[in-house]
């Protein structure tokens, strides 16, 4: 089947310190957006990459795709003011029937295996969200103060979130609400059921200075 990755980077980088948006800061001398880009590009060969970018920034977006890769199989849109939009305006452009991957641009960790999972997860299923055990305690924030719950129950969820474009493509015509923080909540409220796939440790999103720093190892740690 037919496979589209919308590889989502909206985000300005404030909490970074600086001006330049995250996924544009470098890596060991590369984008952070490369690698995830990379990566996507290396796990199937037939899957299209639509990058979702700031409007100021797709020129800087279209310059990484003409230094490092094949710009036949990447295409960019703009994206919108909040992430619904920004993911809807990039699945304006899946044309046919295929699975979608949904994945936040500055999680620039993840592994092809992890892809692999998604797909055969969404293929059987329709959805497949990747996810870890909590390793932390949890409190829950209650109308009395707080209260311990059990960790064992809670999931922490990561990217990419993968469906079938049957599924995806309806469900961001539905308005938009508050409580959307990601694409399975987008699909839950149309009225599906998600299934977990096991996710990463190491895929993780580079929010902070400290991350970097993080990412640097792991991928120094891979070369290993």
């Amino acid at each position: 089947m037919k496979k589209y990755a919308i590889i989502v980077a909206g985000g300005s980088g404030t909490r970074m310190g600086g001006h330049l948006p995250k996924q544009f800061m470098l890596l060991r001398d590369k984008p952070v957006l490369y690698y995830t880009l990379k990566t996507f590009i290396e796990s199937y060969e037939d899957l299209q990459v639509i990058l979702v970018l700031p409007m100021d920034y797709t020129d800087m977006g279209q310059e990484i795709i003409d230094a490092f890769f094949d710009k036949d199989r990447i295409r960019i849109t703009a994206g919108g003011d909040t992430r619904f939009q920004s993911v809807k305006n990039g699945l304006a452009l899946v044309e046919e029937e295929s699975v979608v991957f949904v994945h936040d641009g500055v999680r620039c960790l993840l592994t092809k295996e992890l892809i692999h999972r998604c797909y055969a997860m969404a293929a059987e299923t329709g959805t497949a969200i990747p996810a870890i055990p909590s390793k932390d305690s949890i409190r829950l924030i209650t109308d009395e103060g707080n209260a311990a719950f059990d960790r064992n129950r809670v999931m922490l969820i990561q990217t990419p979130q993968t469906f079938h474009s049957k599924i995806i493509v309806p469900a961001f015509q539905i308005d938009y609400k508050d409580k959307f923080t990601d694409e399975a909540t987008v699909a839950e409220a149309y009225g599906m059921k998600v299934s977990l796939v096991e996710g990463e440790e190491t895929n993780i999103k580079i929010t902070r200075p400290v991350d970097l720093l993080l990412a640097e190892q792991i991928l120094a740690e891979r070369e290993v």
